[in-house]
């Protein structure tokens, strides 16, 4: 099959067939990369098919899924990265071969390799309209806020710091404090990292904003403030969790009164990252303290939405309610359509990389929980699907650390810190 030969480790062209396939592997190709979303036609091989005769062939397989409007810069450094990675030549494709090309080029004007009109020169030189490019970066750079969003392989979670480029200040949002279960161990690797990209684009923390108190990871909000001096932030409704987390704790001690933030957020506050406008949304129905925080165009909604392939978050939690959910996904889906949604977690649907963004449009075309859906076939759906789902395997080790803002329990007189668990305290979930 015809493929333009961009470097000297990548290629790429338009949809190949299985037995296309089995050319690439016998000259050599070592990583495949499809672009494209299943079911844009109904003669594409499609994910499943292309990943089980790669994986047939020995060759390492990837899904990054895009559209010429859905491209994002997590696309692109995942696309990168693979190519990077790969121990031989990579070929990627999409329906025509466009998209895959753009994900490079893309990469390679953000690293300030090639410029703008480069890129596009590029494109046309070997036969492709790569002028999409140019207008994907003009659109990146008139954006405000910057969003750098950092995944968490071990929790499936998405951290952010979201940047002023006038001011240089920034916020981050629910960042993750690594924890082992097995080994019973604690680490500051992800924090860390977001450390760093701050340190190396000399922003300044104002913020450490969390969405609710996680069921699925420690937060890192305490163990920041202290390396920043930023302050700590939630949604005033936290109170009643901690209310009731003390009951199910038997934790006497705990003081369900917010006072372990600096600030507590009532629905529509308003605040300022650097210079640019923040708002507030009450956002209950996964737990009765979710918030969603709108911050110049781009809203992160952390357990509300996923990304339009994986529908929304449980609502099962205790002082969760899928009615709730309904209602603050509406609030959310009001916002203007162009409107960047950043979510908390992905799953990684069919095996895809990672994603975290998408928009307010997209949402309401194509997330099958909510496109075409009432409000009594949500809850219904939702209801029927939470009964299947176990619980998080760190709900019971993360609350009492996350009802505090990311505090560990203190040393006791070993100097070790202890967990506390509660046997039989969440009934009716599911078993693994």
């Amino acid at each position: 099959m015809s493929a333009i030969k961009i470097s000297e480790k990548l290629s790429v062209s338009h949809q190949p067939s299985v037995e296309d396939i089995q050319v690439l592997a016998g000259e050599g190709f070592k990583t495949l990369i499809n672009n494209r979303p299943d079911r844009e036609e109904n003669t594409q091989s499609g994910t499943q098919v292309e990943s089980k005769e790669a994986n047939r062939l020995g060759l390492s397989y990837v899904f990054i899924p895009v559209t010429p409007d859905t491209i994002t810069e997590a696309d692109v450094r995942a696309f990168q990265k693979v190519v990077l990675d790969s121990k031989g030549p990579v070929f990627a494709h999409c329906k025509t071969g466009t998209r895959s090309l753009s994900l490079y080029l893309i990469g390679e004007v953000l690293d300030g390799r090639m410029s703008a009109d480069e890129a596009v020169e590029f494109g046309r030189s070997r036969g492709a309209d790569t002028s999409g490019v140019k207008r994907w970066l003009e659109k990146h750079t008139s954006r405000r806020p910057q969003v750098k969003g950092f995944f968490d392989k071990r929790t499936s979670s998405v951290q952010y710091v979201v940047s002023d480029p006038t001011s240089r200040k920034c916020a981050i949002i629910d960042p993750v404090l690594d924890f082992d279960e097995k080994a019973g161990a604690t680490a500051t690797i992800n924090a860390d990292a977001i450390l760093g990209y701050i340190s190396d684009n000399g922003l300044t923390v104002e913020w450490i904003l969390d969405t609710h108190p996680h069921a699925d990871h420690f937060s890192a909000a305490h163990y920041l403030k202290e390396k920043t001096g930023a302050r700590t932030a939630i949604g005033e409704h936290v109170v009643h969790v901690q209310r009731l987390w003390k009951d199910i704790y038997n934790w006497p001690e705990l003081r369900p009164d917010g006072s372990q933030w600096d600030r507590l957020f009532a629905h529509g506050e308003t605040f300022k990252v650097g210079s640019i406008d923040a708002k507030v949304l009450f956002s209950p129905g996964h737990t009765l303290a979710s918030i969603s925080y709108v911050i110049g165009d781009a809203a992160f909604v952390h357990d509300t939405l996923f990304m339009p392939d994986s529908g929304t978050a449980r609502a099962d939690f205790p002082g969760g309610d899928a009615h709730a959910l309904w209602r603050s996904i509406q609030e959310i889906l009001a916002l203007p359509d162009e409107a960047r949604v950043f979510t908390g977690h992905d799953y990684q649907p069919q095996g895809r990389m990672p994603r975290w963004e998408s928009t307010v449009a997209e949402q309401k075309k194509s997330n099958p929980h909510i496109a075409g859906v009432t409000e009594a076939e949500f809850v219904a759906l939702r209801t029927a699907r939470d009964k299947t789902l176990p619980m998080p395997k760190l709900i019971l080790h993360a609350l009492q650390v996350n009802v505090r803002g990311g505090r560990l329990p203190e040393p006791e007189a070993n100097g070790k810190r202890y967990l506390k668990l509660p046997l039989d305290a969440l009934q009716g979930a599911a078993w693994e």
